[in-house]
């Protein structure tokens, strides 16, 4: 083959794996399957044999996958590197290693055990006390995470047989059930879907909150003894059962063979049974099980040579795609399913698999009536991966996603720069609780004691159908107390106060709280320092709304929408003649004023006002406070050790007042 082509498919291949290292580790956010990344890199490493001379240090066949962060913690170093095992995929392979192992050191017991598929973690000991747990990081050195780690039920705190020094190394995992709570809660929130059990583990491990990780509930199997001091061990075995008795959570289920076909029938029982486990594994592990023999071995600079890691085949069949779903979320993005004949998968019954997005259905072009290819991705998530075109029937037609709202019947904005539809109805059914929640949370109307499950409660006994609803709660004291849906008579009162109180609040609250997508309280705020008033707001042109600074063509367009809407402005009326806040009384006196709808940014130590004074002085004049210089900035106002601000304001030829020139501008 050409040496050029060799060496640019090197440089691509690399490239990619890298790219994807990157997602996976140190990003919680992989793009591809296990599958799909295991093919990537066996074609590097078959590259890398046939031409040795190609091979570099930096190549990922030469280095663990993740780069420590400073996250949790302060990164450490580890006293005995973690390794990444060496891949196999394939009956032969596996038998391979057993022979040439066996041809090494002569009589040998191999162990076989589930590899769980979640973030490696050491725990080190000190006189039986747990005083470090450190991630893998890049093998070398990694992120203390121990005030985390003391949150996870499954690691021990105090050893009850207690050696000098002992580490161990596990991996952090997270069960399925409870994987499926999180996301559940996450998308509640209008917050990140994660993509699998183990990156949620990951991303969690991670937090600087060890109440975050408390809550998430992640679990722990603890699977080599790393180092001990005081007590002699001579085998993995000898070493689970030192754990065991010390009250550590070992992997279960290992096995302990000696030739090949007792290696491959151990390999097999886990592979019938991995579907129905409560956690996810993505492999099985063989490993030498006495230490001595293990020194002889020794390790690359990446694997040890006294293990290797079997990973399963992604369990594929074909079926026929029936239709394909719309279905709203929270957040009212929408989401297609692929309705197939069922087929089984790893021994579960699979009809249904989610198609992500139009992109990822054009793409692979499927088609209503196609025969399409069903796996199951991370042995729990069935996925489609492509359509066997000869079996296509004929006068199919490429699947387009419908324009409207499967739920309201609104129309679906496409987002710039994304794949996804949405519906932005706040009205929508399907979102009407993760609205109700914004609208009452504390960056909008900041109700208290009206929160998440109280506006469950309310919503299931029908009692709110939209925005408007929460202010004739009033009404229904009697059978709300009765049916307790916000407790007893003094928490219901307590509640009922504070959406009365909520009236008081100022218009960008309210608009903050209507749910137009794109627009948080920082626009809000803006939008009505720039017009005054939520009428002003719903009677303005495109091209009015894009001039307020900041808000852009994309969140014009919505906003545009969202008050040409008949409902919308329907519950506008309702909330105000409920005595809602509309306007801002002050501001609309003052937006003849000169700096109405003028940008300022406030830089240094001001003499004679605090930042906040000052910003409020502006603002009541209709005016913008914003926190960086840029060539839409009307105004710099400029205190003492003005730094970066003041030299960027120069570089623009921005106007910079002293704080005489402001109170001048302002009249003061």
């Amino acid at each position: 083959m050409d040496i050029s082509k060799i060496k640019a498919e090197l440089i691509q291949l690399r490239k990619e794996i890298k790219h994807h290292n990157k997602k996976y580790y140190d990003d919680d956010a992989p793009e591809i399957s296990d599958y799909e990344y295991d093919k990537l890199m066996r074609r590097l490493k078959e590259i890398e044999a046939e031409y040795p001379e190609f091979i570099t240090a930096t190549s990922p066949t030469q280095t663990v996958g993740g780069t420590a962060k400073r996250t949790a913690g302060k990164l450490v170093p580890h006293d005995i590197q973690m390794l990444s095992l060496q891949d196999v995929f394939s009956r032969d392979e596996v038998e391979d290693f057993i022979n040439d192992t066996i041809s090494k050191l002569g009589e040998v017991e191999f162990v076989v055990e589930e590899k769980i598929d979640g973030l490696s973690l050491a725990l080190r000991y000190e006189n039986g006390e747990l005083v470090q747990a450190i991630t893998r990081g890049d093998g070398v050195v990694g992120e203390d995470v121990t005030e985390n780690a003391r949150v996870i039920s499954d690691v021990v705190q105090k050893l009850i047989d207690a050696p000098k020094y002992f580490e161990i190394r596990g991996e952090v995992y997270m069960a399925k059930k409870t994987f499926d709570a999180v996301n559940a809660r996450q998308e509640k929130l209008g917050l990140k879907i994660f993509a699998n059990p183990r990156n949620c583990a990951a991303g969690t491990l991670r937090q600087l909150d060890s109440r975050i990780v408390a809550e998430r509930n992640l679990s722990m199997f603890v699977f080599n003894l790393q180092k001990i001091d005081g007590v002699e061990i001579s085998s993995h075995t000898d070493a689970y059962n030192f754990m065991a008795r010390n009250g550590v959570k070992i992997i279960h289920n290992y096995k302990v063979c000696k030739t090949f076909e007792e290696v491959w029938a151990a390999i097999e029982n886990i592979g019938s049974y991995r579907a129905g486990l409560q956690y996810d594994i993505d492999g099985a592990v063989i490993k030498v099980n006495d230490f001595a023999q293990r020194e002889t071995l020794g390790a690359t600079s990446k694997f040890p040579r006294w293990a290797v890691a079997y990973k399963y085949p992604p369990d594929e069949k074909e079926t026929i795609l029936r239709k394909i779903e719309l279905s709203v979320g929270r957040t009212g993005r929408i989401t297609p399913t692929a309705v197939f004949d069922a087929v089984i998968l790893n021994g579960t019954r699979v009809e249904r698999a989610t198609l992500h997005n139009q992109d990822f259905i054009s793409d692979l072009d499927i088609r209503i009536g196609d025969t399409i290819k069903v796996y199951k991705s991370g042995e729990i998530i069935p996925k489609v991966s492509g359509v066997n075109l000869d079996k296509r029937p004929e006068n199919t037609v490429p699947y387009k996603i419908s324009k409207i709202c499967p739920a309201c019947s609104h129309k679906l904005e496409r987002e710039e720069n994304a794949a996804d539809f949405r519906c932005i109805n706040p009205n929508c059914p399907a979102q009407l609780e993760n609205h109700l929640i914004n609208f009452a949370g504390r960056s909008a109307m900041d109700i208290k004691g009206l929160g998440e499950s109280a506006i469950s409660a309310l919503i299931d006994a029908g009692f709110i159908k939209n925005i408007s609803d929460i202010y004739k709660l009033k009404n229904f004291r009697a059978e709300l107390i009765q049916q307790k849906i916000l407790g007893l008579a003094k928490n219901t009162d307590k509640v009922l106060a504070a959406i009365e109180d909520s009236k008081k609040n100022s218009p960008a609250k309210l608009l903050t709280g209507l749910g137009i997508f794109g627009v948080g309280s920082a626009a809000a705020r803006d939008l009505i320092n720039y017009f005054g008033s939520i009428e002003k707001i719903s009677k303005a042109t495109l091209d009015e709304l894009q001039n307020v600074p900041d808000i852009g063509e994309v969140t014009a367009k919505n906003i545009f929408s969202f008050f040409r809407d008949e409902e919308n402005l329907k519950i506008l009326n309702e909330l105000k003649g409920d005595g809602l806040t509309m306007e801002n009384e002050k501001l609309a006196q003052d937006k003849n004023s000169k700096i109405a709808g003028k940008s300022f940014v406030l830089t240094g130590t001001l003499s004679k006002y605090k930042r906040a004074e000052a910003t409020k002085l502006i603002e009541e004049r209709g005016g913008l406070v914003k926190g960086s210089v840029s060539k839409v900035t009307d105004y710099v106002i400029a205190g003492e050790e003005a730094g970066s601000k003041l030299t960027k304001a120069q570089q623009l030829g921005i106007k910079i007042l002293t704080e005489d020139e402001f109170e001048k501008l302002l009249g003061l």
